[in-house]
């Protein structure tokens, strides 16, 4: 679209499961907050969304290994992964949460709009269902084999072993997460939004308008789900987290299915914005002068560029200009993954790389420079700690650094600390050819901006910066300084040099503020200029900084990063993926345990049971452990002896209620750490099919330190 009356812009929106790593912030963040920045420095109309995925299946299962709620999930990880965006320099316009009530009308309005128009179809369809919990299962409440690689605990939508897509028809011997039973199919009824109707409407968009101007990911993507034959895609799910569908009788109990909700989240997003500024939020998305543009990671592709577009069509909402998708970012020869503890967590970079003892913020933009530099843009990249470093190291502090170092330290050397004069009669070739760069580097960044190529744009940045370190070799006003003594008229010559090395360093904080926003702003403290400067009708003079002016004495814009400090993350990485892989482990062992039906362990013998020394105590005391929400500190009279003992029963018993029961306690278990405390015995427990505990104990009261046999 030429020449757009506003911009709205949107970045994936994350789920609020857990932290999110630094592959995500190269995939759907940093671009989107690149070309929102340099937008709004042109002082075009642009509105920046995001905000918190919070429903879906991700989130109750997060629940549910944290031991609380999914309304307590959201609320714990929506305000850190906000932050984490803040501390990073991305700079929404608008970070908001699909939980808002606000979101909750905006998708139901969706819902009814399209159901009311006849654009949903109603279908009739068997579904597993867990009768014990009484239950429709979601596909990730099921577990069972992958039939593609043998792996006992596949997901029915994915296998996170080998990583193929699947559907719970597909696994063998399928058993629900919730009770552990084999799970029943039953009939349930649900809305569909029939995308193989949409067929004819996306090959002349897609594949035909958007054929040369999007990236080849996203086409090839969108023509293989279309050639491959478009099915009817269920819109709603028998699920209890989520947003109702707006409908009585017996559909009142289903939500919402994610994928259909999410995306409204962009437009809930810019009602709040719009509600919070004083604004008008219907011709961002309903003016045809309005450039929309989603910013995606490649697996959000068929969302974005398929489904959701048919939603707005349908809706009569504007379609996206323009849908860049990255591949996926790799980290150190393997596939970034979260689960498997192969990750860098923003929050985990933040703490260890942001701090002011470390180098403040600009760590965040050495990190948002080599996410860029790498960005995989139509391919596969890969983060290495070391690349990290040779980036800071090599390129931001020998070549940006160093040359906005070198011009500070020698205008206040050899020019009082001033911008010095310009004596256009001493005007040369060389600073005629740097003129030109100045000039060119400005239209070559903005053209490679508007084609959404970030990590060529960030390029010519540090080309310039390059290209002022040549100018500054081929002057020498160091040498130049010497022959002063008996040619006091070369002083002219280091002017002409500073002057415009000066405005050089201006240029480079204005071009490199989409990039590295912290950088600029403390360029701009040193050239003493308000942040004005930055706007980008300054790009490519060489009049902005003023004659005389003094400016402040140079800082180190980069630190270098050490050695030591590589070792210490690769060695983290590598200790947080092995606990990852026991807890796995650990995990599998446990869920194979208790998934079958009916599985007892193994057989033993009665001497094994005879080592077991059991003994009936009474709860004297009980309270909360600190941070640990599932653990109590109990102590337990036995008769001979008053002992500490930590269980996890925090989500089912609350301690004044416990303080005086009689308990059967195992006494000759191993002294046990947890959480600082040393715990001496356990309590028997009895679980319930729905995970309700109770105390095993005797019917009426004894005497306390009686045995159990």
């Amino acid at each position: 679209m030429n020449n757009p009356k506003r911009y709205l812009i949107t970045s994936a929106l994350p789920y609020a499961n857990g932290l999110k790593h630094i592959g995500h912030l190269a995939g759907a963040y940093i671009p989107a907050d690149i070309y929102a920045r340099y937008l709004r420095a042109q002082k075009r109309d642009v509105v920046f969304v995001c905000g918190s995925d919070e429903h879906g299946t991700a989130i109750p299962i997060q629940a549910m290994k944290e031991g609380t709620t999914a309304q307590a999930i959201i609320d714990k990880y929506h305000p850190i992964i906000e932050q984490n965006f803040k501390d990073l320099g991305i700079e929404f316009d608008i970070y908001h949460r699909t939980s808002s009530p606000l979101h909750h009308e905006t998708a139901q309005e969706f819902f009814t709009v399209l159901n009311n128009n006849g654009d949903l179809e109603i279908k009739e369809s068997e579904q597993y269902f867990d009768e014990a919990t009484n239950t429709f299962l979601a596909d990730r409440f099921i577990k069972g084999t992958c039939p593609n690689c043998g792996y006992e605990n596949a997901f029915g939508d994915q296998c996170e072993r080998c990583g193929k897509s699947l559907s719970p028809e597909e696994l063998i011997n399928p058993v629900s997460t919730l009770s552990g039973n084999a799970p029943i199919k039953k009939s349930t009824k649900h809305w569909y939004l029939p995308l193989n109707k949409h067929e004819d409407f996306l090959r002349e968009w897609v594949l035909k308008e958007h054929k040369d101007d999007w990236r080849a990911n996203v086409v090839g993507q969108i023509k293989s789900w279309v050639d491959g034959g478009l099915q009817p895609r269920a819109v709603t799910r028998d699920l209890d987290w989520g947003i109702k569908v707006p409908l009585e009788g017996r559909e009142a109990g289903k939500v919402l299915y994610v994928w259909f909700d999410a995306p409204i989240g962009y437009i809930s997003a810019t009602k709040q914005w719009a509600l919070d500024n004083g604004k008008d939020w219907k011709p961002y998305w309903y003016d045809k002068d309005t450039q929309l543009v989603h910013f995606i990671g490649k697996d959000n592709i068929v969302f974005h560029a398929l489904i959701f577009p048919i939603m707005l069509k349908l809706h009569g909402n504007i379609l996206p200009d323009n849908v860049p998708s990255n591949e996926f970012m790799n980290l150190e020869g393997d596939k970034m993954s979260t689960s498997r503890g192969w990750s860098i967590e923003m929050d985990d970079y933040i703490n260890d790389w942001i701090k002011p003892e470390n180098g403040g913020s600009q760590m965040a933009d050495s990190l948002r420079y080599y996410l860029t530099a790498i960005a995989p843009e139509t391919k596969d990249s890969e983060f290495t700690w070391k690349g990290f470093q040779d980036a800071n190291n090599s390129e931001l502090g020998s070549i940006l650094g160093n040359y906005v170092n070198r011009t500070f330290v020698l205008m206040h050397k050899l020019c009082k600390g001033k911008v010095p004069n310009f004596h256009n009669e001493l005007i040369d070739d060389i600073d005629k050819q740097l003129i030109t760069d100045i000039a060119a580097a400005k239209t070559k960044v903005e053209n490679l901006l508007e084609l959404y190529k970030f990590r060529e744009a960030q390029f010519e940045v540090m080309d310039l910066a390059r290209k002022g370190n040549q100018y500054m070799q081929k002057k020498e006003p160091w040498i130049v300084v010497k022959s002063l003594t008996e040619n006091p008229e070369n002083q002219k010559l280091i002017d002409n040099c500073l002057h415009l090395c000066l405005q050089l360093t201006a240029n480079l904080a204005v071009l490199i503020n989409p990039f590295l926003p912290f950088t600029a702003k403390k360029m701009c403290y040193m050239m003493k200029v308000v942040n004005k400067m930055l706007e980008w009708e300054n790009a490519g003079k060489v009049t902005l900084l003023r004659v005389g002016y003094s400016l402040r004495e140079p800082q180190l814009l980069f630190r270098k990063i050490e050695n030591e400090e590589i070792e210490i993350q690769s060695e983290k990485l590598k200790v947080k993926s092995q606990k990852s892989k026991e807890a796995t482990k650990m995990e599998e062992t446990h869920t194979s345990e208790e998934l079958v039906t009916n599985n007892l362990k193994s057989e033993i013998v009665f001497d094994d049971f005879a080592k077991i020394d059991l003994r009936i105590g009474t709860i004297l005391t009980a309270e909360k452990v600190e941070k640990a929400d599932k653990l109590l500190k109990l102590e337990v009279d036995l008769g001979f002896e008053t002992r500490t003992i930590v269980s996890g029963i925090a989500m089912h018993f609350k301690p004044e209620d416990i303080v005086g029961k009689q308990v059967t306690v195992v006494c000759n278990l191993a002294p046990r750490k947890m959480r600082g405390i040393e715990s001496n015995g356990m309590i028997l427990m009895a679980e319930d099919k729905a995970g309700k505990l109770y105390f095993v104990n005797p019917d009426n009261i004894i005497e306390v330190g009686s045995s159990v046999s």
